[in-house]
């Protein structure tokens, strides 16, 4: 099918994107349009106006300082796939955004449009939770800085008012050594994940894990950190059946149902992906470690 008929606005800076989303009724904002553009041709959305931030050079960057990554919103997955910064900084995210779609939905596909399609299984929205990244919005009037955690507000729905636009995401960088990983299963490469699990370990000096994040998606509407099994990780040895204690507390999650996947099944899968990422992020924190 083809869309809808709507007119096209391609502003060449943030100010005038906002100013366009509050002055134009039934608008909505493009960005890399791996979401977007099927639901106008399957006629599920009718804008009037689509507002493309594809001209916006200044959103589209990776930048490093002492402390933090800054990724601006139109930054590609594909150039997330190939950063220096991401690969040394964001070991974690490196190796999600290769369970992103395919090559070609990467090309175009962007970190804010990712977070704010905000679909349960999609991977970006994960590992930012993980990293309790922040995300900068804007409007006419302002700008403001969101946790990972209110801008996830429910399903599919990202915590914005209706004439803010996703400007910029930022990490700050676990202490080098550190291990991650991630991990997620889907009927064929490329699906949105059955279920998906994002881990990062650090271990102290004495050998015991100092920090913990665990961090799972496609199991509930947005995705979500597990602090229970997190707990139960700090401040002892990083050993096999430690693991396992923390990824059972994966069978008290409360999984969405669909038309092909039953809440047990992905009860039941959780647990596994769970201990299976947590013990290759404490291997990888010992081998980096030395």
């Amino acid at each position: 099918m083809k869309p809808p008929p709507f007119e096209h606005h391609l502003p060449r800076s943030l100010q005038q994107a906002v100013a366009s989303l509050r002055s134009l009724e039934n608008a909505r904002v493009l960005a890399g349009g791996q979401s977007l553009m099927p639901m106008l041709n399957l006629r599920l959305t009718y804008p009037d106006h689509l507002i493309d931030l594809g001209g916006i050079a200044d959103l589209a960057y990776i930048r490093e300082s002492a402390d933090v990554v800054r990724i601006g919103a139109m930054t590609t997955q594909r150039e997330i796939e190939f950063s220096d910064v991401v690969r040394r900084a964001l070991p974690l995210m490196a190796e999600a955004v290769l369970c992103v779609g395919h090559r070609q939905t990467r090309n175009r596909g962007t970190i804010g449009g990712s977070l704010c399609n905000l679909d349960p299984a999609a991977e970006l929205p994960l590992v930012s939770l993980a990293f309790d990244a922040t995300v900068e919005v804007a409007n006419a009037d302002r700008r403001r800085v969101l946790s990972m955690a209110e801008f996830a507000a429910g399903y599919m729905t990202p915590g914005i008012e209706a004439d803010e636009i996703v400007s910029e995401i930022c990490f700050r960088p676990w202490t080098p050594g550190h291990g991650y990983a991630f991990d997620e299963y889907a009927r064929r490469k490329g699906d949105f994940a059955i279920v998906s699990v994002a881990a990062m370990i650090e271990l102290g000096g004495d050998g015991r894990i100092a920090r913990a994040s665990l961090a799972m998606g496609g199991v509930g509407p947005v995705p979500m950190r597990l602090p229970d099994a997190e707990a139960i990780l700090k401040n002892e040895r990083p050993v096999a059946s430690l693991f396992a204690r923390a990824a059972q507390r994966c069978e008290a999650i409360e999984p969405l149902e669909d038309a092909l996947v039953p809440p047990w099944y992905r009860r039941r899968l959780a647990p596994v992906l769970a201990e299976r990422v947590l013990l290759t992020a404490a291997q990888r924190a010992a081998a980096r470690r030395g």
